[in-house]
């Protein structure tokens, strides 16, 4: 008495088959959510390099200035 596996759901069996026959539709449904995903990362590195080397250097470097220009009799804010 031999045991078989059940059978598979026909639903994911003609999906598959789906996939398997249209390479192009397979990669058009899993294949942008992809390249989003991956420009949206792009785009968080740009966006933290560009504050971290360009934008906190300068507040820094004002911030500096300021602070080192200020007159000694004025009462800090």
């Amino acid at each position: 008495m031999a045991v078989t596996p059940p059978d598979p759901d026909p639903m994911i069996v003609s999906l598959l088959r789906l996939f398997a026959l249209r390479p192009l539709l397979t990669l058009a449904l899993f294949g942008i959510p992809i390249i989003v995903l991956v420009a949206v990362g792009l785009f968080t590195i740009l966006a933290l390099k560009l504050f971290f080397f360009i934008v906190l250097p300068i507040l820094v470097v004002v911030w500096l200035v300021r602070k080192v220009t200020r007159s000694g009799d004025e009462p800090a804010n």
